[in-house]
């Protein structure tokens, strides 16, 4: 036997190997000709063609329970959103397109708007992708793309996998995951901790592996081929957690959603969020033409915030900019828009636009009565913190904080702890400004792993500041998501931890089974070594 063998990005703990199963390619883009005979006839296919797909994700919905059916639920109202299809039928009858190709260009500009806006919304581009290829497919004919049924155990490689996808997955049958793509913070990675699946992600040149079987190792993203012998090492079982961020010796480390829409905050309560470390608000903003007003704002805030009565929540203000372009912002083009005028930067030159918006998160906060704070995003200097920090103050909101994700507010923590109530580690940008990595570029997505050792020693300055001065230090990027990571962060000083509400009671069940100076064991471990899988397997020792 060969030994072909590949490294990738390990997101998901756990070994096992059986034979490989590949996840069906997206299709291609359909033609643009011929024209249709009848264009009227032709743009009635496209509704029924949605009701079809939206069918079949809401019989798979039914299957299933709890973020897998919140998933699918979600895919299906996204196949069957009326200005995508309303989009879709014009082109029919203006352009005398194919509907196919009618849907996939009205999708294309959906998912333009989406990778434009980067981080967070850039990954759901790949939601409306799925629902393109899918409604792509039955127009054509064709069968949809994504996982086969499987016979038995097996090892999924695909290029990349749709939320879709993987929320269907049944973890008794699927021994791994393998993708050519993604990243640290990809659906994929999120989804397949939540359900317990080994899974390596970025791992390049998979797809041209020609092997039956392959071993996967999610810890140390080894990717080899294996004998077909059917083993698996994953996580057994989904964790239980009582809904308190402690440590078995009673140390607090409070544990957080991340959540962007009112959707989002209902599913981390309902994982037992103790609150929110991560409030995007760029959801009210992303289809504006015209700024929302402060009373539209107010709404679509105090939707978010009405789960979390009593509890804390950190809202993020607006991070938009050059690399997330809204219309009433109108932004001058640059050359390198993620190192232009993004996040807090907008709002030195629009501080009116700041303004309103702190006015509507002061208002929604007494509308929802839960405990409310304010970041900025992109912040680089103390500065800058102290002008965001008074602004808040000023428009009633009596806690502010920023987000450190840009290397320089890290260097100079001290500085800008002095100013601020709290600081919170943004680890996805961090990373990305670090290694100067763009973490939507598979190509360089081992960069971007938030074990990588120069990542871990910037944390512990920004711990150690959080430490000498009582400033609490939360981290709310994917980092915190990884229940051995999340202690590895609380032993160097973290207070908090924010993430996904699908990595809510992993890491708080982990955190359970630990202590500080376990935790501290780790950090040190972690911190003294030379590269990410090194850093893993330090980490692990003290637990």
């Amino acid at each position: 036997m060969s030994s072909a063998r590949l490294s990738g990005v390990g997101v998901s703990s756990g070994r096992a190997s059986g034979p490989v199963v590949r996840v069906a390619e997206p299709l291609g883009e359909p033609p643009a000709t011929p024209a249709p005979a009848d264009a009227q006839a032709e743009a009635a296919r496209i509704r029924p063609a949605a009701d079809v797909v939206v069918e079949r994700l809401l019989a798979r919905a039914a299957t299933v329970e709890g973020d897998a059916k919140a998933v699918l639920e979600t895919t299906a109202a996204m196949a069957s959103d009326p200005s995508l299809l309303a989009q879709a039928e014009k082109l029919v009858t203006d352009e005398s397109l194919p509907a196919a190709r009618a849907v996939h260009q009205a999708a294309g500009g959906f998912i333009t708007m989406l990778q434009a806006a980067g981080g967070y919304m850039a990954e759901r581009a790949r939601d409306v992708q799925d629902v393109r290829d899918r409604l792509v497919a039955e127009l054509l004919g064709l069968a949809a793309p994504g996982v086969p049924d499987l016979a038995g155990p097996s090892v999924l490689v695909a290029r990349d996998l749709a939320p879709a996808d993987t929320a269907g997955l049944d973890p008794t049958k699927v021994l791994a995951l393998v993708t050519e793509e993604g990243g640290p913070t990809s659906h994929t990675a999120i989804l397949a901790r939540s359900l317990g699946i080994p899974a390596v992600v970025a791992v390049r040149g998979v797809l041209a592996l020609d092997v039956a079987a392959l071993a996967v190792d999610g810890d140390t993203g080894d990717v080899r081929e294996s004998d077909g012998t059917v083993r698996s090492a994953g996580n057994t079982g989904k964790p239980t957690w009582n809904g308190v961020g402690i440590l078995r010796d009673g140390h607090r480390v409070k544990v957080l959603g991340n959540v962007g829409s009112p959707a989002d905050a209902a599913a981390a309560a309902a994982a037992g969020a103790e609150g929110v470390g991560l409030f995007r608000t760029e959801f009210c903003f992303l289809s504006a033409t015209e700024e929302p007003t402060v009373e539209e704002q107010r709404k679509a805030y105090a939707a978010v915030l009405t789960p979390f009565a009593g509890k804390p929540v950190v809202v993020r203000t607006l991070d938009a900019g050059a690399d997330k372009p809204l219309a009433f912002l109108e932004p001058e083009p640059e050359p390198n828009p993620a190192l232009g005028v993004r996040g807090v930067r907008v709002a030195f030159d629009r501080p009116e636009v700041l303004d309103r918006q702190l006015e509507a998160i002061a208002l929604a906060a007494k509308d929802s009565g839960a405990e409310v704070s304010v970041m900025a995003p992109m912040v680089a200097t103390a500065a800058e913190a102290s002008w965001f920090v008074e602004r808040a103050r000023a428009a009633g909101i009596a806690r502010a904080g920023v987000m450190i994700e840009i290397p320089a507010a890290a260097m100079t923590a001290r500085e800008v702890a002095a100013v601020v109530d709290f600081v919170s580690i943004g680890t996805n940008d961090l990373s990305q400004y670090l290694f100067a990595a763009d973490r939507q570029v598979g190509a360089v997505a081992a960069l971007n792993d938030p074990w990588q050792p120069a990542l871990i020693r910037l944390i512990k300055l920004i711990g150690d500041v959080g430490v000498e001065t009582g400033t609490p230090v939360g981290v709310c990027g994917e980092a915190a998501a990884d229940p051995l990571l999340a202690c590895v962060l609380t032993g160097m000083g973290v207070t908090s931890l924010s993430m996904n509400h699908t990595a809510l009671a992993g890491v708080g069940a982990k955190l359970a089974t630990t202590s500080l100076d376990v935790c501290q064991l780790a950090a040190r471990g972690a911190l003294g070594a030379h590269d990410p899988a090194s850093a893993k397997v330090a980490a692990r020792a003290p637990h």
